[in-house]
């Protein structure tokens, strides 16, 4: 198909391979969704999205947070239960994605988001140890060529996830930010991407996606957001406040970050999750 992406024969490839996989198992002639099911039923699917509620951390200078309000709740007068509500929220906060436009002027926006960059084979680099002996750690290149020594070259297309165990503090956000005072930006502390590790990944490995579970693909202490910088002139999304990233293997998985439609947002909530092996 002319214009078909290597992420985008990268989807269809491992999609279909489950389907195959499961027909070597049932008869000839099954219908193609008893296949989809064969080929899934076997394999685990793991949740990395923390919930909205009252207790969702947002950025320190962020207006506002996450508000559910009540509209109707009970039985009605023609006797069935019935409830809705509204809702809102600032894109930045919570389980998210950042969109290029985020820090790139001419970047995509959250509706204009290919799928074929959202859904992609995902690997996990584990900085767990590092992150404990200092917040502020950023990944290194060399973190990088470790993890490819160990587990192969990672392809053109694929999501990374950097993987601190820093969802273990959520929702307190003086652990988990590393400060708890209101609208202040200048103490904050947590792990993310060097400068050097991020342009490698977007530039020289050409990743799809990137991804954190920490509330920023930079540290806490930066005031230039350089990594988000360098990753949105890519155009390449972030996910950020990612939660369970223990129960991901270093290769193998799938990942999908499917966010909320928002015509000309620069960030989105969204419900990440991961296909295991």
């Amino acid at each position: 198909m002319p214009g078909k992406t290597r992420t985008g024969w990268a989807v269809l490839l491992g999609l279909s391979v489950l389907v195959l996989t499961a027909g070597c198992a049932q008869q000839p002639g099954a219908a193609p969704q008893d296949l989809a099911a064969a080929a899934l039923a076997d394999r685990q699917w793991v949740d990395l999205s923390h919930p909205y509620n009252q207790q969702t951390l947002y950025w320190p200078s962020s207006p506002s947070a996450f508000k559910h309000g009540e509209l109707d709740y009970g039985m009605t007068e023609g006797g069935y239960f019935y409830s809705a509500y509204t809702l809102g929220t600032p894109e930045h906060g919570g389980t998210h994605i950042d969109a290029p436009i985020h820090f790139s002027a001419g970047g995509q926006t959250v509706e204009a988001l290919p799928l074929e960059k959202l859904i992609v084979p995902v690997f996990v680099i584990d900085v767990t140890a590092q992150a404990e002996a200092d917040r502020d750690y950023l990944l290194q290149v060399q973190d990088i060529v470790d993890f490819e020594a160990r587990y192969g070259t990672i392809p053109g297309g694929s999501g990374v996830l950097m993987r601190t165990r820093w969802d273990r503090y959520w929702p307190d956000a003086r652990n988990y930010l590393g400060d708890d005072v209101p609208r202040r930006t200048t103490h904050l502390h947590f792990p993310g991407f060097s400068t050097a590790a991020a342009a490698f990944l977007v530039r020289e490995r050409q990743v799809a996606l990137i991804g954190i579970d920490t509330a920023s693909i930079d540290h806490g202490p930066s005031q230039d957001f350089m990594a988000h910088r360098v990753v949105a002139a890519a155009d390449v999304a972030a996910l950020e406040n990612l939660t369970g990233l223990q129960h991901l293997p270093p290769t193998g998985a799938w990942l999908f970050a499917l966010p909320m439609k928002i015509e000309g947002g620069s960030g989105a909530p969204v419900r990440v999750v991961a296909l295991l092996p």
